[in-house]
């Protein structure tokens, strides 16, 4: 039978490509020229540093840029909140991957509601859909294409 896993992920690797190029942007940039503007990685997690607010906006479009360019959809990143640590100010930016349990019931449900011959079932942080025919499993990737979900989407594993 047809199948295909529907998942949330992207290439560690490229984020901190991303990110060094982004610090290098910073470095260079004239309007940062004297501060102590900076982004660190810890996994998944990446902190930005500098002297203003409007300066860590900007970095903010600076990172968003490069992950962009990098093949990293920017609706991953999860924006926390702003803290000032003396004459600095500090925000964090999480790198979001794979499909927690809420996402994934909400991605079965909608599958179900389409009425569709096509079977989906939870296994860790993807979903597997499978169906008789490639059309109906095409079809559930086009409306999950189109509907709004808070996390992008990737389907792989695709087999006959």
């Amino acid at each position: 039978m047809p199948s295909f896993d529907i998942v949330s992920e992207f290439e560690m690797h490229e984020a901190v490509n991303a990110v060094d190029q982004a610090n290098r942007e910073v470095n260079t940039r004239f309007d940062f020229k004297g501060s102590s503007a900076k982004f660190e990685q810890n996994k998944d997690v990446i902190t930005m540093t500098a002297e203003a607010e409007f300066q860590l906006q900007q970095m903010y479009d600076i990172l968003q840029t490069k992950l962009n360019r990098r093949g990293i959809d920017i609706t991953c990143l999860k924006l926390g909140e702003v803290e000032k640590l003396g004459k600095q100010v500090k925000q964090s930016v999480t790198l979001r991957q794979g499909l927690d349990s809420d996402l994934a019931r909400k991605i079965v449900k909608m599958i179900k509601d389409k009425k569709l011959k096509v079977q989906a079932a939870i296994q860790g942080d993807k979903v597997r859909v499978t169906g008789k025919k490639r059309d109906d499993l095409q079809s559930v990737m086009a409306m999950l294409k189109d509907a709004s979900i808070e996390m992008p989407l990737q389907f792989n594993n695709f087999r006959d």
